[in-house]
Formats: C-alpha cells, sequence, structure tokens
C-alpha cells in the first residue's frame, strides 16, 4: 500500500501547501492513506488562541488545532472513497515544555505522532545557532542525550522522527555520528522498542541530497538487530514537489534489503503492519 505518514501543510509555519491541494495531489499520485503531521514547537513558537488573546510574542505559530481537527474531518468525508486521511502532528518536544505537549495530546483525536527534535534551549538547528559555538562532537553528543531523555519521559508519540536529523546541517567533514554515538544510541532504541513505539524512514534524505538514508542504515540495521519492529515511512513534504518526488516505494526496496519485512499505519495510535 502506497501511504505517506509525515507530510505538512499550510497549518505548518514553514509550509504554504494548501490542505486541499495536498490530499488532490496524493490522489493522484496513487497514495492509498495519508497522515497529516503539521509542525507543533513550543519555545520557539505561541499558538493562535495566544494571537487572538494579545498574548503572542513569538513571530511564528502552531497548528491552529480546532481549525486544523476541523479540516481534517471535512476533507476526510468528502474524499473518504478515494483515500484514507489520519490524524497525525508532529511534536518537536524539548525537555522544559513536555506539559504542553501532553496537553495537547490528551485534547485532540490522534492516530498518529511522530516525535522530533528540532531545536534545544529554544536554538534551531537550520539556522545553526545551536551548533554554534558547539564541536561537532558536543552537539551530536548532546542531541542524542537529548533524545534520550525525552523517550524517557514522554511516551504519547508513536514514532522518532528523522532520528539523526542533524546531520542534515552538520559540516560533513568525516565525523561519523553512528560510530562516535553508538553506546546512546543503541540506549535509545532499547528502550523505545521495550516502550512500544517505532521510527520513521524519513525520505527527505532524497531532497537534501544526503549521502544516507535518514535514519541512516546503520541505524536501522542496529534497531532491526534490537527487535526493533514499528516503521513509518514519509516524505516530510512541505510542497507538492517534495510529495511528488518522495521516492516512498523505490526506498521500501532499501529496506527490504536490510531486511525488514513490514511497514506501519496507525490507527488511534496503534500500529497495523502491511507487508513490504
Amino acid at each position: 500500500m502506497f501511504c505517506d505518514y509525515h507530510t505538512h501543510t499550510i497549518f505548518s509555519s514553514d509550509s504554504c501547501y494548501p490542505m486541499e491541494d495536498c490530499i488532490k495531489d496524493a490522489i493522484s499520485l496513487g497514495i492509498k492513506e495519508i497522515c497529516f503531521t503539521d509542525h507543533v514547537d513550543y519555545g520557539i513558537k505561541d499558538d493562535w488562541e495566544d494571537l487572538r488573546n494579545n498574548k503572542a510574542t513569538k513571530k511564528y505559530f502552531n497548528v491552529d488545532y480546532d481549525k486544523y481537527f476541523s479540516d481534517l474531518e471535512f476533507f476526510r468525508e468528502k474524499y473518504h472513497d478515494k483515500i484514507t486521511i489520519k490524524n497525525g502532528l508532529e511534536f518537536g518536544i524539548q525537555k522544559h515544555n513536555i506539559k504542553k505537549y501532553e496537553n495537547i495530546f490528551h485534547k485532540y483525536p490522534l492516530d498518529f505522532v511522530i516525535l522530533s527534535i528540532h531545536q534545544i534551549d529554544d536554538k534551531e538547528f537550520w539556522d545553526h545557532s545551536y551548533q554554534d559555538g558547539k564541536t561537532e562532537k558536543e552537539y551530536y553528543k548532546n542531541y542524542f542525550d537529548t533524545m534520550y531523555y525525552l523517550v524517557q519521559n514522554y511516551h504519547n508519540y508513536s514514532v522518532l522522527g528523522h532520528m539523526d536529523l542533524m546531520k542534515r546541517y552538520d559540516e560533513k567533514d568525516g565525523y561519523n555520528p553512528f560510530v562516535e554515538n553508538i553506546e546512546i544510541i543503541t540506549k535509545i532504541l532499547k528502550y523505545i522498542i521495550k516502550d512500544r513505539k517505532g521510527i520513521e524512514l524519513n525520505t527527505s534524505s532524497k531532497k537534501y541530497k544526503l549521502d544516507d538514508l535518514m535514519p541512516s542504515r546503520d541505524i536501522l540495521k542496529l534497531y532491526l538487530e534490537l527487535g526493533g519492529e514499528i516503521l513509518s515511512i514519509g516524505s516530510d513534504s512541505h510542497c507538492k514537489n517534495d510529495l511528488s518526488n518522495s521516492q516512498i516505494e523505490e526506498l521500501k526496496n532499501e529496506l527490504k534489503e536490510i531486511g525488514f519485512k513490514k511497514f506501519c499505519t496507525f490507527d488511534k495510535m496503534k500500529p497495523i503492519f502491511h507487508d513490504l
């Protein structure tokens, strides 16, 4: 089954992709199931409710939750005979704001949640404000240490998103984050397997012209060797071009070569297994 479990729309501050356009494009591409996972990043973004109450202090905003879930329900009914649409969010969690995500999770009807780390100490990775002043060894170590802390202290999620995301923004100077951090990566994977959580294959590695998968083949192999089974696949799309060039079906062959036999979709936070 061709599905995409990591998509962004105009409800994310870094996308201008109308949700209905995304749905129509997905149908035209032959996608049978899509899960919208728009961004929630407390610490660097306010809620739309803060703006409406004149309490906003940030430039960017999280998902407008009420409209988001209302639109999802509307489009799910409108296109029910053409595509399955699932409710998801991508939680960019930090150590100091876990409680905010607990509140959102319990307030809204979710099928799927990606736990991602996009910033630490309210400092972004994409603009290097987090990495500045640190060596590669230092910022990778803190990144994985933070991930280990989060999976131990937040449990209402489905998969870890783009587990080695930092390589999108590193110096690509020969430093091997897997080899240098294998001990903590192993701890993270063992913990999430015990916690019945999973990881995702994020196909944007092709978009960013990375020389490996995301997460790396080494991480995927280790996850499988440790007994990991729950695996989602998503394009991390923010526009039509991302969706169209996701290479999801092609990268399923990479997963099969590694040894995976199944991938997952989700319903009400429960994984459903499908043959690759």
